[in-house]
């Protein structure tokens, strides 16, 4: 299976649902999920895990720094420093990033980390306020003509292997009632699962998968694209490490790079201040 999958450069996000379920069972409020976090005003999502730390992707803290703002639920609050996997390369692995906060958030509810590696063919939910469509036609609607109504997704873990979790988008007798999948907008999101009154953070939405000879087109959200989380399990005790350890031994287990797109580069300032809280 692994040798049919083709990388694509594309990030992942917003949630695209089934051509055949009416799209307003698919909306959702903060308070199906109250640990997400949006670091911009348009795409990328992260969750709180921690009074203090927001779990994220790393190539989507390229305008996240000391003294920024994010919301997380709708708590504005402000960053006062962000770290990287430092494996971590542009459109590969390892895409897991932490955010730290100046201040703890009030009345927060973090997430718990998946730690068993136990995840394949578990269902996980999607939430996102990304662009959005269906399996049929693709991203029809972008992020900003979404203008940010969440919706949740239902997904199978097709494959847990390593450092990610791989998901279909099915259908037919294939798809979950509420079968979906990510497309553009919302990177760092969750795929989650709720147990009782908790909340499980399975993995972190990272990029999109093409599986055997499909065409890229189908990256954008069509049935049979793929798309790729961070497994939380594999960095769980990575993420323990950073958030107990002193400043000086975060910097060494992480990185301070910000991977910025080549098309961002030269227009940095204009771009994260556009997108900024």
């Amino acid at each position: 299976m692994m040798a049919g999958l083709l990388v694509l450069s594309l990030p992942t996000g917003a949630i695209v649902i089934r051509h055949d379920v009416d799209d307003r069972q698919y909306h959702a409020t903060l308070d199906d999920f109250p640990a997400l976090a949006s670091l911009y005003k348009v795409g990328a999502h992260g969750t709180l895990i921690h009074p203090n730390w927001v779990l994220t992707a790393a190539h989507t803290i390229f305008c996240v720094a000391p003294g920024s703002k994010i919301m997380v639920g709708d708590q504005l609050v402000e960053v006062a420093d962000r770290y990287a996997h430092s494996d971590y390369k542009l459109e590969g692995s390892a895409d897991i990033a932490l955010i730290r906060l100046k201040q703890p958030v009030e009345g927060g509810a973090p997430a718990k980390l998946q730690r068993q590696n136990d995840e394949k063919d578990q269902v996980a939910w999607f939430i996102g306020a990304g662009a959005t469509g269906n399996g049929v036609d693709g991203e029809t609607i972008s992020y900003e003509a979404n203008a940010g109504q969440l919706r949740m997704a239902q997904n199978r873990v097709e494959l847990a292997m390593g450092r990610d979790l791989y998901f279909r988008f099915d259908q037919g007798d294939k798809a979950l009632p509420l079968e979906g999948s990510a497309g553009n907008g919302d990177s760092g999101g969750p795929a989650f699962q709720r147990v009782g009154d908790e909340f499980i953070l399975l993995g972190v939405s990272s990029r999109i998968k093409v599986f055997g000879s499909q065409q890229g087109a189908q990256a954008a959200g069509k049935y049979g694209a793929g798309v790729v989380y961070t497994r939380v399990s594999h960095y769980a005790d990575w993420i323990d490490l950073m958030i107990t350890s002193p400043e000086p031994l975060r910097r060494q287990l992480s990185t301070q790079r910000r991977f910025l797109q080549n098309n961002v580069i030269e227009r940095e300032e204009e771009v994260c201040s556009s997108i900024r809280y």
